[in-house]
């Protein structure tokens, strides 16, 4: 594949446990048709060099995917960040030449095509002083659907293992961030699925707008 953008790897992020949803994983949950993974996956296929899976737990239940699931690092599930340092960390052991790293979640049904073009441009056009770059539609933040540099994986490590820090926008906060955004009609394209509500909610949209 050919892209305008440096080459990034996805991240899916599906370590939750999904308690609001009596638990196992959201991923596999179906919305219009396919499982919000599937969909996820497909996303990402035209927009990233390649895709792994991050989840805690038996990996086989991610066999169909035919992605590599990696799990934390760090023990006592301590959040998104500790799955994306596993991603970085997974990376730069495939000495792939690829510098960036594309985190999503894993219960996002409608992401958008452009998400790796617009979240490099944004950082582009802040300038090389800020590493960083995260997902905004409306009035809301979504610091987990972002862009991560490998040249910051040590200093993630750091503030993950010595420092005990769990909130990602305090960390990114340190380095500069940049935001994309995009707008929540006719559909949140970071709309995500945690209760049952939401997947029912959900499907309406996809019987809508696909």
């Amino acid at each position: 594949m050919t892209f305008s953008h440096p080459p990034t790897f996805g991240l899916v992020l599906a370590g939750g446990l999904a308690r609001r949803m009596g638990g196992g994983d959201k991923a596999h949950i179906k919305i219009g048709g396919s499982t919000i993974l599937d969909r996820v996956l497909a996303t990402l296929s035209g927009q990233c060099a390649g895709v792994v899976i991050n989840a805690n737990g038996d990996p086989a239940r991610f066999a169909d995917t035919g992605c590599e699931v990696i799990p934390d690092s760090v023990p006592d599930h301590p959040g998104p960040l500790a799955g994306i340092l596993a991603g970085l960390d997974w990376l730069a052991a495939q000495d792939r030449g690829i510098e960036w790293l594309l985190s999503v979640p894993g219960d996002c049904p409608f992401l958008p095509d452009d998400l790796v073009e617009r979240l490099h441009g944004a950082r582009r056009k802040l300038g090389a002083g800020v590493p960083l770059a995260c997902a905004k539609s409306g009035d809301w933040r979504h610091p987990v659907v972002g862009l991560w540099p490998l040249a910051l994986r040590e200093d993630l490590r750091k503030a993950l293992v010595k420092e005990n820090l769990r909130k990602i926008e305090v960390w990114t906060a340190r380095h500069g961030i940049a935001i994309a955004e995009w707008p929540t009609e006719p559909v949140d394209p970071f709309f995500n699925v945690n209760t049952p509500d939401d997947a029912e909610r959900a499907n309406a949209l996809a019987e809508r707008f696909g």
